[in-house]
């Protein structure tokens, strides 16, 4: 599912909201790892549910049109969609003044944010910690949102950097956290797999995310994928590069020669 040349195209870093057309049901669609991602969602929902699945007085409706278009049945909870699916999903809704605010979901792997802090947010609000971001696509964002028609889902993807090869970076956990010295052994390329999809009947979006797991040397090794990551690496802004962990280890990542070698799962899905 990951193409790095995509991930990392011949320019400067920026915020982009570039979307391809997909298809909703194949994002849900099980993989040959479904087995062992519902396992893992499975536990995080019994032991930590409030952190990981939720659903807001009156987002009732938006579950119930979602999971009929992801095959579940009817009057499934929010929990037990969670634990069905592999992906993650939140679904949003149009406040009065046409704003999305994030009404339910599912988040067994997030990548260093709290679901149950966001509930009833804003996309604008939900990003606001995020330097950069809302300036670049805040606005674009809503306009996407507000004029998404039932049918295709748009897909996208956001990378960083990650010191663990967990799929759960829920804040509570402290999972570690790039350093110096920098191990090249352990850095892995985190992928959040994006889709967005219009819930015709609710006038609701569905949110869907998937984590994948690229060892950094599977980056390295493609010389036209490594000199675009660099480029990326150098021109990210500080305050951004520092949200995202990496202004620490900068300068080393740069460093690192082609044929690092990575141990550690490739693909989470």
């Amino acid at each position: 599912m990951t193409n790095l040349a995509d991930l990392f195209p011949a320019e400067d870093f920026r915020f982009h909201l570039t979307l391809r057309r997909g298809d909703l049901a194949a994002f849900f669609a099980p993989t040959p790892q479904h087995d062992r991602l519902t396992r893992e969602r499975v536990r995080w929902l019994e032991e930590a549910p409030a952190r990981h699945a939720a659903l807001t007085t009156g987002a009732e409706p938006l579950l119930a049109e979602f999971a009929r278009l992801a095959g579940l049945p009817p009057g499934v909870t929010v929990t037990a969609a969670g634990a069905a699916l592999e992906p993650d999903f939140l679904l949003l809704a149009p406040d009065a003044a046409g704003l999305f605010r994030l009404r339910a979901g599912a988040l067994c792997f997030p990548t260093m944010w709290a679901l149950e802090e966001k509930l009833g947010h804003t996309l604008e609000e939900i990003h606001e910690g995020v330097p950069g971001l809302n300036p670049a696509l805040g606005g674009p964002l809503n306009q996407f949102l507000a004029r998404l028609k039932p049918g295709p889902a748009y897909l996208r993807a956001n990378w960083g950097l990650a010191a663990t090869p967990e799929l759960n970076l829920h804040p509570a956990l402290k999972r570690p956290r790039l350093a110096l010295p920098l191990d090249p052994t352990r850095v892995w390329l985190r992928v959040e797999h994006q889709a967005l999809a219009a819930l015709p009947e609710t006038g609701g979006v569905v949110f869907g995310l998937r984590i994948a797991l690229v060892p950094l040397g599977d980056v390295l090794a493609d010389a036209a994928v490594r000199t675009s990551f660099h480029r990326a690496l150098r021109t990210m802004p500080e305050a951004l590069a520092a949200y995202k962990g990496l202004a620490p280890v900068r300068a080393a990542l740069l460093a690192l020669p082609e044929q690092t070698v990575v141990a550690g799962p490739g693909e989470a899905f």
